[in-house]
């Protein structure tokens, strides 16, 4: 009847009312919800002089709880000191004609930062993110292995000398496969030579002598147009990228070369229609 669905009503508000006091009760300001508020719980909240956000991403609201201390909870009620999080400023502003919430954490050891790109054109806005991004992971790559080696094509061409003498100390065909090895290794500083503008094969055996002689620090500057030692330009690259990128190249070459069958797909046999 319509005095029991008034009633319940009445009952589903008083429930509701009674769970956002227990949370404001518990010492909490601002709530962080992953899903969509009703009507009647943002009432209850703007009741009781509390601030809700929706997060709908879970990578967003996981990394928020991390950023304030936060436990996720699935429970709607009394909050435990434990569970709750903290931030110094939780406020609106608006940045280039749109508004977002800021959590502003004033303590400098704060697990999570947010950089904030500007620029006029979107391909500016794209270089300058993906330099960004490089920049963070040149940055957690060196604070796991913090080794690094000489860049600018050094590293490529003290590798290819070294393959090269191990071949040409091996008797029969093997030596064929481990010289062409040290020559795929030579690409890096060819294609840095070719960026540069200058002549490669110049550059190539400028490095080669170069190397030769000792210098093992020796790279391709662009800049200059010509060699230079990369440790003295502070141009370095982590050896952590560097392992990884030759053993996965040294991986997709050795199962290219396994494979020792192809298999074509042909259209499948029958009359063929008469061409109108």
């Amino acid at each position: 009847s319509a005095d029991e669905l008034k009633n319940y009503n009445k009952s589903e508000e008083s429930l509701l009312d009674e769970q956002i006091r227990g949370i404001k009760e518990s010492g909490v300001d601002v709530l962080i919800s992953g899903g969509s508020i009703s009507h009647m719980a943002l009432h209850f909240i703007d009741k009781y002089d509390m601030l809700a956000v929706k997060v709908s991403s879970k990578f967003e609201l996981r990394r928020l709880c991390r950023t304030v201390g936060a436990v996720p909870l699935v429970r709607l009620g009394p909050v435990m000191p434990d569970e709750m999080g903290h931030c110094d400023l939780v406020e609106t502003r608006e940045i280039a004609g749109g508004r977002c919430v800021v959590f502003q954490q004033n303590d400098e050891e704060s697990a999570v930062a947010t950089v904030l790109i500007r620029s006029a054109t979107t391909s500016q806005l794209d270089d300058v993110e993906r330099a960004l991004s490089d920049g963070v992971n040149a940055v957690k790559t060196l604070c796991e292995d913090p080794r690094l080696l000489p860049g600018g094509g050094a590293c490529e061409i003290g590798l290819a000398n070294i393959i090269s003498k191990i071949g040409e100390s091996r008797p029969g065909l093997e030596q064929y496969g481990i010289n062409r090895f040290a020559t795929a290794l030579e690409i890096v500083p060819r294609i840095l030579a070719e960026n540069a503008g200058k002549d490669p094969t110049e550059i190539l055996s400028n490095l080669h002598a170069a190397h030769k002689k000792g210098d093992s620090n020796m790279g391709v500057d662009i800049e200059s147009g010509g060699i230079a030692d990369m440790k003295e330009a502070s141009i370095l690259d982590p050896y952590v990228a560097k392992h990884q990128a030759l053993r996965l190249a040294t991986d997709v070459a050795i199962t290219i070369l396994r494979v020792d069958q192809l298999i074509m797909s042909k259209q499948a046999g029958g009359p063929k229609l008469p061409k109108q």
